[in-house]
């Protein structure tokens, strides 16, 4: 190629401004009205992405989730809705459900398992059998240290009563052999509930590992939000329910345009080789703050669940809007938290965008962008479910979320990557955007691309750094993400790329710059 047309291609790329101003959003369905989804990403295989939804679908993707095949999941025993969804560390996939079988409805939990990256399923196994009792929202992990599966919910004496001789409780069940069988379920909590599944029933039962096999899940109800421990892969838990935190309003709550919502908490641990490995985090909703600011919170313990830190926000809008419908995941790759939830900080009307917030820091700091591409707003007429689903792995973080239309739900995710390969050089704010020489160049195999990120009135930009080739065909994305002010330095690691010029380029807030540099071989 001549001087005349690389000199061409990078002026285009100059010009190309903001293709990248906004996060991808992936439609994954707009069809069977989806909703209450759960996703996961194979840590194994992260090309590999399977969701589901409510009543019995699964979705699944070979290409990180930009393409997106639906099926309806079967089942002898029935697939009825509160899909739960996990990897093991052999790239299995795990398909927790409820059952309606004969209409005996929810009667057990069902779980059916992948080897093929959720194209296909097994027939399944089940649990928590004991009618005429119900079950109801289960919720699985996976002890990657011998790929235990473990699973939690709720089981009703009779759903919806309001007879005193009625209560929920909360069991846990296990599987050592891939699925194929799961133990008896037992009961785990002390305090029970009511069945009218509304503040004073016991719900919201979400288990985790920690780093050396303890199995923690916290839960809301009459007593607030407390927790269970066990540290003999779930023979046997704690004498009396741990108490985490009050959660004022309780868990089922009202919000405009919503047929119901709640704030059942989600709880998590840091298995990852990280500076916070060991912290448990429970993340949850509820409107302390008053009726018409619901708010999204976070605590955590750094001691096994001894004691618990103060309760922290994690929306930073300063307004009094609704934030609802959160859930959280850990990439346990690199200890980062993240946060997907809804939010109407930015209309004076019930339209909704869909946030995330990240938080590298252990929970001392939350970093809020919004990735839903356009508002939708909802009515209470339309079932969304319960909640909505994050899942990361690596820097690849994929949310799940449903959306209204007019009369039509839909179900989406987002392309959210965050490059683990990104070095904070300078966190003094610079007083302009710069992009820097590369060093070195001509390089081979590594270079070190610095760049400056100046101060944005949205308080962190969205932020793209791109490699090109001299056709000008994209050929890497090194840096696709919210980034704070400050100096940024990422090397590139071009060992399987061909000698020749590159360009790279920076956008940021209307800013962008590229340019060239030579990888010789």
């Amino acid at each position: 190629m001549n001087m005349k047309n690389m000199i061409l291609i990078f002026a285009i790329l100059l010009i190309s401004g903001n293709a990248f101003s906004q996060y991808t959003n992936v439609m994954i369905t707009n069809t069977g009205s989806p909703n209450e989804p759960a996703i996961c990403i194979n840590p194994k295989n992260t090309n590999q992405v399977v969701a589901g939804s409510n009543l019995n679908f699964y979705y699944y993707s070979t290409n990180s989730g930009l393409n997106w095949t639906k099926a309806t999941l079967t089942s002898t025993y029935t697939v009825w809705g509160d899909p739960s969804i996990i990897a093991d560390t052999a790239g299995n996939f795990y398909y927790g459900h409820l059952t309606n079988l004969n209409g005996n409805f929810i009667d057990r939990i069902v779980v059916q398992k992948s080897t093929n990256g959720g194209a296909n399923w097994s027939n399944g196994s089940f649990t928590g059998y004991f009618p005429p009792k119900q079950q109801d929202k289960e919720w699985l992990c996976v002890d990657p240290r011998n790929n235990n599966l473990y699973m939690t919910w709720t089981q009703f004496d009779r759903y919806g009563s309001a007879s005193p001789a009625d209560s929920s409780v909360i069991l846990f069940s296990s599987s050592t052999n891939a699925g194929e069988s799961w133990s008896t379920a037992i009961r785990i909590n002390k305090k029970a509930g009511n069945c009218v599944d509304e503040d004073n029933t016991v719900e919201g039962a979400v288990p985790c590992v920690g780093p050396n096999g303890e199995i923690y899940t916290a839960w809301s109800g009459p007593l607030g939000i407390v927790m269970d421990k066990s540290t003999d892969q779930g023979l046997t838990w704690l004498s009396e329910d741990k108490f985490v935190t009050t959660q004022p309003g309780g868990w089922d709550f009202g919000i405009e345009g919503i047929y119901r919502a709640n704030g059942l908490p989600i709880t998590a641990c840091d298995i990852s080789n990280g500076p916070n490995r060991g912290n448990i985090y429970v993340n949850w909703s509820d409107q302390r703050n008053g009726v018409t600011n619901t708010d999204v919170f976070f605590i955590k313990s750094t001691d096994g669940g001894n004691t618990w830190s103060t309760v922290r926000k994690v929306n930073d809008d300063a307004s009094s809007k609704q934030q609802f419908f959160t859930w959280m995941t850990i990439d346990q790759k690199t200890g980062y938290i993240y946060f997907v939830y809804y939010d109407r900080r930015n209309y004076t009307n019930t339209q909704t965008d869909v946030y995330m917030a990240k938080s590298t820091d252990g929970g001392e700091t939350f970093e809020n962008f919004k990735v839903s591409a356009t508002p939708f707003t909802p009515t209470s007429s339309t079932f969304f479910g319960d909640y909505t689903n994050v899942s990361a792995y690596n820097g690849k973080i994929r949310p799940i979320w449903t959306r209204l239309d007019n009369t039509a739900l839909s179900l989406y995710t987002a392309i959210v990557d965050m490059p683990t390969n990104i070095e904070t050089v300078n966190t003094v704010i610079p007083e302009s955007f710069k992009l820097y020489e590369n060093y070195p160049n001509p390089f081979n195999p590594n270079t070190k691309i610095k760049f400056d990120i100046a101060y944005s009135d949205e308080g962190m930009s969205k932020v793209n750094l791109t490699i090109y080739d001299s056709n000008g065909r994209e050929v890497e994305n090194l840096v696709d993400a919210n980034l704070n002010p400050g100096t940024y330095e990422v090397n590139w690691d071009a060992s399987d790329k061909a000698t020749g010029a590159y360009y790279y380029k920076l956008e940021a807030d209307g800013y962008a710059e590229a340019k060239m540099m030579m990888l010789i071989k």
